[in-house]
């Protein structure tokens, strides 16, 4: 028997017998056969719970951003009731100014007629600068040469 005092602080007795434990009297008992199969099983059952956790997360992010969407929409319709009611204000008040409700409404339509020409040549300058997906094209058509076989390994 050993003297408990002569370990090292820390140390973990180690048991004198050399009977194995109960997890090594298992591993002796248990076929290679049956042993993989529960390792197959156990990597289902965690495939299978991260899938889940997966769908979780994807459904929250997905409910996240269907908010957050519907907000932005509503926003962007209170910024059109804006514009709207600012249009009609300047309308009047020009028609105030020069003292014709109907050449007031065409100066403010034409005002909005040049905004959209502004916009639609921006807008059809900046859709002619996109290139695509040009890298992952260029790696797309990288994947047969990368599946063929090369003269090192024949």
């Amino acid at each position: 028997m050993t003297d408990p005092y002569s370990q090292p602080a820390g140390a973990v007795p180690v048991p004198e017998s050399d009977e194995p434990t109960p997890s090594e009297r298992r591993a002796a008992s248990t076929s290679f056969g049956e042993l993989f199969g529960q390792v197959t099983k156990d990597m289902s059952t965690l495939i299978r719970q991260e899938v889940e956790l997966a769908k979780a997360e994807l459904k929250q992010s997905a409910s996240r951003a269907g908010a957050g969407a519907g907000l932005l929409g509503g926003a962007g319709y209170a910024g059109l009731m804006a514009v709207f009611f600012l249009s009609c204000a300047l309308w009047w008040g020009l028609a105030d100014l020069i003292e014709s409700v109907g050449w007031a409404a065409v100066i403010v339509a034409v005002i909005w007629a040049i905004i959209a020409a502004i916009l639609y040549v921006i807008g059809r300058k900046r859709l002619k600068e996109v290139q695509g997906l040009p890298r992952t094209a260029d790696s797309v058509k990288k994947l047969p040469e990368t599946f063929k076989r090369n003269e090192e390994n024949r």
